[in-house]
Formats: C-alpha cells, structure tokens, sequence
C-alpha cells in the first residue's frame, strides 16, 4: 500500500487524513481544533498539525506524498525572519469593508476589478486585510517582508529545511493580488495594497511538488479549501458543490474564466487547469448552532423540531446575517427576524433557522447559474451541517431539485491526498478515486419558502 497524507488547514482545526493512494482509501485521521476568533496566531497551527500527526503514529512516517488545503484569504504577515507580524486575519475578519470599496475603485469600479483578478473584492480578500494593515498598523504593515495564506504557512512549517516559500493558483486567486485568468502575480495590485512591496510565494503547478518534508516525502503545492473538496469530490463540469460549513460555498468547475462585475460570484482557479466560480456565505452552520443554543436543544433536537412545522414556519422568516454577510455584500448587517406573532412557536423558529440557511445557500446556486449561463446537472452538498435530518429534507424541498449526498467525509483533506498522489506519480492527470455510498434526497419543492426569504432580503 502506498500512504499519501492530506491535510485540511480549516478555520476550525486541523485534519489529516492518511490516505491510500491507489483508491482513497482513508487508513486512518486525526482532528486538533484552532483557536476561536477570526484573528488567530498563525503558529498555532503547525502546533496543531504536529499534534494530529503524532497522533497517526509510525504510520505517518510511511506517507510518501503530503500535501495541504487550507481556508483561503487569511492574511498571514510575516517579517525578515519568518515570524508573524501580527496575528493573522482570517477570511470571516470583516474589518476590511471599507478597504474593499477603496481598492475597487482604486482599480475603476467592480467590473474593472473582476477584469483584472476574476473577482470583486470583498472584505475577505487578504489586499483587503493589507491595505486595512496599512492604514490602521503602520508600524506593523513597514515590519512586513512577506506574505502567505494560510495554507502556505503550514506548507512551509511542513518542508525540508530551505525551502522557498510556494502557493498554487487555487489558492492565490482569492488573494486580490492575482490575475486568475492568465495565472500569474499581480505584484502592482500587492504592493498598492500594502503601499510598499512584499516578497510572494511562487506558484506550483497543478500536479507537480512544491518540495519535499523534512523526511523526504514529496510536497505537493497544496491550495484552498473548496478548491481541494472539488478535487476531492472528483467534481466535473455540470455539478454545483454546496458546502455547510463555517462558511456556506456554491461552486462549479468551469474550463473557462468567470469575471462577474456583480461581485456575487467569484472568479477563483482550480487545483487542476480549470476555474472554480463560487459564491460564499459568512453565515452557514453557525445559524443553527445559534438556533440550537437560544432554544436550549441539542442539534437533533433542533432538527426534530423544524420538522414537526410546516414549510414556511408558520409566516415566520428570518435573514441571517448574524456576522455581517458576503453574499450579498453585507458585511455589517444583523440578523432579522419577520412574522414573529403570538403564535410562533419553538418549531417555528427552528424551521425559520433551517429554511433560512437553505434559501440563503439556493440564492448562492442562482448567482453561480447566471455568471455561468447553465443550469447544474447535478447539485451535490456536503458539509457538517448535512448530518442534520432536517438539512437532508429541507435541502431539496428549498432548492427545488434532487441533491446528491455523498457519505459524511473530510473532502478538503481528502482533495489535498489526490493531490499528493497526483503529485507523487507524476501523470498528466489526478488518480481515479471512486465515491460509494452516495444518497439522492428528493422532496416536493416549496417556492413559497423562497419567495417569503427573499421578500425579507430585498426590504431589509
């Protein structure tokens, strides 16, 4: 058996996945959770890859290939000598609203933008984080020799002594300091963002290392997180992927660029040769752990709940921006709650939470239908959330389509073990992983649902 390891760098924890690389076969994983917070030490995360590898045992000294996807935007500053500048800011930091907006039109407005990276900024691109570094840290931002993402820090944490620094187009697309299209740096973009130049990773290309470990295994380029689950998945033109997670994820691989001027869809490469438009949510799973908390109930209770009321909850509606919102550009707005009456009750506000995230993440699908002018042959959806029964009823019923449910994985960790066997054999083409065990969720669907959300969206 040849072992490959994968690992997922996620807002949340760190996973690693030990991997058979013939079939992706999962030999064995281990999770270590990060600190909370959208503003995080950096170097807590080798820390917790050091800890779940160790927890694999000997038999993670046996992989012959690493690499790793990691939650894409962060802003990892570093100076002269390696070490962080300040804490990084993650992709769900949104303090950089109004540094978006500046450097939109820095660049002549939202379409101009999209021409020249493939996406319209929003606050989680990291020259969004810069150029808030440059004008509310200075002393900071002059301290700054480099810049990584996320996924980037651990890769290098993970290589052999000297190694230079190295990303992939996947992951350098959501930077703003990247043309997607043509594949390369933009170093002008960077360096206006911060107001004096940087040193940038070099790029890997799809399928080839970008080092090797300390112990001699191969090192793949790594890339984002929803560019890794695409891989993963083995995601093929006409899908839609939705992820619940953290974060809520439409996307599609498309083999042409995407530059939406609306900003909803962003134009982000893949980890192969093609692109990966997709639209995010800030709110996803959180809306119902907040649900399960304010109701005092266990997640199966919540889901028990929501499903003893009716579609449409009884007139009871909610919008649930709790964290500001990306899609749509909203990073300060609240939730808001409509219909509540003297009758609402405790299974009305559940099936509000749920309808809510669905009709949140539908709306996600319909930005990624228009920018790609094809309806999804098939939509898959995956996530922690999708463990929740509700999620598994509701999902159809609100998107109005059959959803494919592939069984509960860790697909971004899963991607970045294809991609270390790819990187591994050195074949033109990722290894042919199957995926047994897929379920399809049907249900009738219910318009009424959608068209009471978004009644609520466009008057708020």
């Amino acid at each position: 058996m040849t072992l490959v390891l994968g690992v997922d760098t996620s807002t949340q924890s760190t996973k690693v996945l030990l991997v058979d690389a013939t079939d992706g076969t999962v030999v064995d994983s281990r999770s270590v959770p990060h600190p909370p917070g959208t503003e995080v030490d950096p170097r807590a995360w080798p820390r917790a890859y050091d800890e779940a590898l160790a927890g694999l045992g000997p038999a993670a000294e046996e992989a012959r290939a690493v690499a790793i996807g990691g939650q894409q935007h962060g802003m990892v500053a570093l100076d002269e000598g390696g070490e962080p500048v300040r804490d990084a800011l993650l992709w769900n930091d949104t303090r950089s609203a109004s540094a978006a907006a500046e450097l939109i039109g820095e660049l002549g407005g939202p379409q101009a933008c999209a021409d020249a990276i493939g996406s319209v900024l929003v606050a989680s691109f990291t020259s969004t984080k810069l150029r808030w570094l440059r004008d509310a840290e200075p002393e900071n931002a002059a301290r700054v020799a480099s810049v990584l993402l996320p996924h980037d820090y651990l890769s290098l944490h993970v290589s052999a002594p000297g190694t230079e620094p190295f990303t992939d187009r996947g992951d350098a697309s959501g930077t703003g300091y990247f043309a997607t299209a043509e594949g390369e740096w933009r170093p002008d973009l960077a360096e206006a963002a911060l107001g004096r130049p940087f040193a940038l990773p070099r790029i890997v290309e799809p399928g080839t290392a970008g080092g090797e470990t300390a112990t001699g295994a191969v090192l793949a380029g790594g890339t984002g997180d929803n560019a890794a689950a695409a891989l993963g998945l083995g995601l093929e033109t006409g899908d839609v992927l939705i992820s619940i997670g953290t974060s809520g994820v439409a996307c599609a691989v498309s083999p042409v660029p995407v530059a939406d001027g609306s900003g909803a869809v962003a134009g982000f490469a893949d980890a192969h040769d093609g692109f990966l438009p997709l639209v995010a949510t800030v709110n996803a799973a959180q809306i119902l752990d907040l649900q399960a908390r304010w109701l005092g109930v266990d997640h199966a209770q919540l889901a028990d709940l929501a499903l003893a009321a009716p579609a449409g909850a009884n007139g009871v509606t909610l919008l649930p921006y709790y964290g500001g919102e990306r899609t749509p550009n909203r990073p300060h707005a609240t939730g808001t709650w409509a219909g509540l009456t003297s009758r609402t009750t405790r299974e009305d506000l559940a099936r509000a939470a749920f309808e809510a995230l669905l009709c949140s993440l539908a709306d996600a699908v319909d930005h990624l239908v228009a920018a790609m002018g094809q309806q999804p042959r098939r939509i898959l959806m995956v996530g922690g959330a999708t463990r929740s029964p509700a999620v598994r009823a509701l999902a159809p019923a609100v998107l109005g389509q059959p959803v494919v449910l592939p069984p509960p994985g860790e697909y971004v960790a899963l991607g970045a073990a294809r991609q270390a066997a790819w990187a591994l054999a050195g074949t033109d083409a990722p290894p042919t992983w199957p995926l047994p065990g897929t379920r399809l969720l049907e249900a009738d669907p219910t318009p009424h649902v959608r068209e009471a959300y978004a009644a609520l969206r466009d008057r708020s």
